[in-house]
């Protein structure tokens, strides 16, 4: 199986670039004004035209308005758009024929039940993100490094195709690869030195511990 591997929330040249060297299969630009890893349409505009087809430039919006949405979609012409809030099946369904891109829908997961969830999102979003719950007070609906608990996705119907996110690093992946077996992983904060400033050498660091990962599970 091939692993898909998203490096998100990235605002530097040196980062992006390290996150395709590694071999990075989605790159997240964030439009969330309360994050440290906001970027304008522009900036990302920018970053985008610096990725060719090595990886898909995924737009990561929370609960976006479509004047909003016009513009980002319009100014960086994303491959997905990522819906970190609380839209509706009805509002992914609308935003996909809007823009005619695939969604990657988010859901928030502490404890089995929630991955319920996703039952009336399935055959409308093209894919799923499992994120851990933000911590009491936290206005970031991800990018908080905190994780969930991997077993949880033990039972998951094989044919759902999702990305695991939540508190990834170089230390934790090969576990979190062990227990959950995921399609794809998504990595934010994991490869920062500070909230919102990717650090090159712990993007290769990461990349290295999944390549480590792997061949040890082939072995």
């Amino acid at each position: 199986m091939v692993l898909e591997i998203k490096i998100c929330g990235l605002k530097t040249e040196p980062a992006l670039a390290a996150a395709l060297r590694g071999g990075a299969s989605h790159v997240g630009f964030i439009f969330f004004e309360k994050s440290p890893r906001h970027v304008t349409p522009e900036a990302a505009a920018e970053l985008r035209r610096r990725i060719g087809g090595s990886a898909k430039a995924v737009a990561v919006t929370v609960d976006e308005d479509d004047a909003t949405l016009d513009r980002i979609v319009a100014v960086m012409t994303p491959d997905m758009l990522q819906l970190h809030g609380r839209e509706t099946p009805e509002r992914v369904a609308e935003l996909k024929r809007r823009y005619a891109l695939p969604v990657m829908k988010a859901f928030a997961i502490r404890e089995a039940g929630d991955l319920d969830a996703i039952r009336p999102y399935r055959g409308i979003a093209d894919r799923f993100l499992f994120d851990a719950r933000p911590p009491v007070g936290s206005d970031l609906p991800g990018g908080n490094g905190v994780s969930f608990d991997w077993h949880l996705l033990a039972g998951l119907d094989a044919e759902v195709d999702y990305m695991l996110s939540g508190g990834l690093n170089a230390a934790n992946v090969g576990e979190a690869l062990r227990f959950a077996n995921p399609p794809g992983i998504d990595i934010s904060s994991g490869v920062e030195s500070a909230p919102g400033v990717k650090d090159v050498a712990l993007i290769d660091q990461f990349f290295e511990a999944v390549r480590v990962a792997r061949e040890n599970r082939a072995a």
